[in-house]
């Protein structure tokens, strides 16, 4: 199989599954797309992609933890630092074992203390000698299932939060940086991206999918 035979097979496994599926453009891939899963209201975005010069599909998650939630955390790094690093510690773990690929983005270090969790990303490749349909939506699965059981984890331990993202360190220094490289013009806000940290991402606005 090659990079043509899999985007169209893709393609079609997602289409005889009605999940709803977006193109992106991206100079890096060779094929990338928006997929809503589970095909529900309550669906999340994931990525799909065919990286170039690479024999696999890609399909990662990018999460962005809740404003309230992220106050708690704070909350109990400074009440309790060891239980606060021994909880990361365990997350870290949990994710390892779950047999995928991953990248917690946890908030500065306040006196040695790391900050909250921000965000997390999930990702696992399947490669084109493996690719099956049976592969691909399993794979989709398992990452639905172990973002699902972090995100009940989280809410567990922090509440529901007030219903919008909290900030995330890494992608603000991150479009600081890149700003820093260009001849200033506005000074503008500027959104962040919801899927940077996967590599291959561009704007999204996960409102549209409402």
């Amino acid at each position: 199989m090659n990079a043509r035979d899999a985007a169209s097979a893709v393609r079609e496994w997602l289409r005889s599954e009605r999940l709803e599926a977006r193109d992106v453009a991206d100079q890096q891939a060779m094929l990338h797309l928006h997929v809503r899963y589970p095909p529900t209201k309550q669906g999340h975005v994931f990525n799909v992609v065919i990286p170039k010069n690479r024999n696999l599909v890609l399909i990662y998650s990018v999460t962005r933890v809740d404003n309230g939630q992220q106050k708690e955390m704070n909350s109990h790094s400074v009440n309790d630092p060891g239980e606060w690093e021994k909880w990361l510690h365990e997350i870290r773990i949990h994710l390892t074992q779950a047999d995928l690929d991953w990248v917690l983005h946890v908030g500065k270090k306040q006196e040695g203390v790391p900050g909250p969790l921000q965000a997390f990303n999930l990702s696992r490749p399947v490669w084109f000698d493996g690719l099956t349909q049976n592969e691909f939506m399993h794979n989709m699965r398992h990452l639905w299932l172990t973002k699902l059981a972090l995100i009940h984890k989280i809410k567990f331990g922090y509440g529901s939060g007030e219903g919008k993202p909290g900030p995330v360190d890494d992608w603000i220094a991150k479009k600081t940086q890149s700003r820093g490289n260009q001849p200033q013009t506005h000074s503008e806000p500027t959104e962040i991206h919801t899927d940077e940290t996967g590599g291959f991402g561009r704007d999204f606005d996960p409102s549209e999918w409402a």
